[in-house]
């Protein structure tokens, strides 16, 4: 059976392999010049192949529809595609919060070895290939058109095949091929789009506090404990532990894009930005509970007595973050340690465990890590991902209005549902 794949993404490359492997004729057409170029980022590079948590708990971590999942997580998981991997002799280590990653903490590997199945399972590989249309016929896939772009020309080809599987991806980081294609050619079909918008997405500040983190700019914040809560509805939205950033537009990292897919899921989250009613807090402490926090203090500052207060803070906070802290307190930066009252101890412990940035937004859909929406789940069979409209026709990977937080799960979800798609 012939089958074609658009996009050679994770979700796409898996697709083509467990097709092939059911001895198919498999085909895989991607736009780009090269398979896997967003799997090349991910990671920062180094690719957080999948996590090493019970594929169970896998649905706790996708708040957007996780459920839905479980059929495909049943038929590949994670470690489904860690022996992939090491079948080509890539190795992998665990690291904090169950992350998954190459030993060699390089992208590419990941990727070299996919290419290696590929090979293997002598999958037609076609680059430069922009596809425009899928064609039917009684509801029917029957083909593909597409346009191949050399230097010299550009080709306009249609290719015959019984089963058809898109892998575009989503909209984000539109460089590497994710341009939302994928969803118009959907939509022509008759599949429902499902609003897309950007989620794992750097948070925007506002005022004076979008001022203090340009100050902060670069400076990275480890073992915090962060949380966005609603102030209108005293609420905590999200909280998490672990790295976050300070950038020129507000705040990253890891606890940061996790809580930005629960923040774009927050009822009337636009119109709490708008008012300025929703703030981050960070506990730069998060091991010391107050009184411990007080008595650390008392001993800094029994030892440092001498000194001026703005040269008694370098043990308890970075480097760069000491002048804003200082500015933040009130305190005067001259006065001497030994100088400093009771009150205002009080006030440096409760901004160590409430450290505070108004939040106003998320940055543009191409700097998000994926995509939250997509074709609407729905009208996808769960156990096959075949389309419950058109015949011979399947989805995997972002392209479905599936999403998870920062760990792994999202590529997770890429070769599963991908590995679902080919493998029926």
């Amino acid at each position: 059976m012939k089958v074609i794949v658009i996009g050679g993404g994770p979700a796409g490359m898996l697709a083509a392999i467990s097709s092939a492997r059911n001895g198919n004729k498999v085909t895989i057409l991607e736009k780009m010049n090269m398979l896997g170029k967003k799997l090349l980022i991910t990671g920062k590079g180094r690719c957080n192949i999948t996590s090493s948590l019970d594929i169970s708990e896998f649905i706790q971590n996708i708040p957007g529809n996780g459920r839905f999942l479980y059929s495909s997580f049943q038929q590949f998981n994670n470690e489904d595609i860690i022996e992939l991997l090491k079948k080509h002799s890539l190795k992998v280590k665990e690291e904090r919060g169950n992350r998954i990653f190459p030993v060699t903490d390089k992208s590419l590997d990941v990727l070299n070895a996919l290419l290696e199945e590929l090979k293997e399972l002598k999958v037609e590989i076609v680059t430069n290939a922009q596809v425009t249309n899928i064609q039917i016929e009684n509801s029917q896939v029957v083909g593909v058109n597409y346009k191949i772009t050399t230097d010299t020309k550009q080709q306009t080809i249609y290719e015959k095949a019984e089963k058809v599987i898109l892998a575009t991806g989503g909209k984000s980081y539109p460089n590497t091929g994710s341009t939302g294609d994928g969803y118009e050619i959907a939509k022509k079909l008759g599949h429902t789009i499902t609003k897309v918008k950007p989620s794992l997405v750097p948070v925007t500040a506002t005022g004076k506090d979008l001022s203090l983190c340009k100050q902060l700019q670069g400076l990275s914040l480890r073992n915090v404990e962060i949380k966005f809560e609603d102030t209108e509805k005293n609420k905590t939205i999200y909280e998490d532990f672990g790295e976050m950033l300070f950038t020129h537009f507000g705040v990253s990292g890891p606890t940061i894009l996790s809580g930005s897919a629960h923040l774009l899921r927050y009822k009337s989250i636009e119109e709490l930005f708008k008012t300025n009613k929703i703030v981050l807090k960070i506990d730069l402490k998060p091991a010391l509970n107050e009184e411990k926090l007080d008595a650390r203090l008392l001993r800094d500052f029994e030892k440092n007595k001498n000194k001026m207060f703005r040269n008694s803070l370098d043990e308890l906070l970075p480097q760069k973050l000491i002048e804003p802290f200082i500015e933040i307190l009130g305190i005067n930066p001259n006065k001497k340690v030994n100088e400093i009252t009771k009150i205002e101890r009080q006030s440096i412990i409760k901004i160590l465990k409430n450290f505070e940035i108004h939040v106003n937004g998320f940055r543009p859909i191409d700097e998000a890590i994926i995509t939250s929406g997509g074709i609407a789940i729905n009208e996808i069979n769960p156990k096959t991902m075949e389309s419950k409209i058109i015949q011979g026709l399947y989805f995997a990977g972002e392209i479905i209005d599936v999403d998870a937080y920062t760990g792994g799960f999202n590529l997770q979800i890429a070769y599963s549902t991908g590995y679902a798609a080919g493998v029926n």
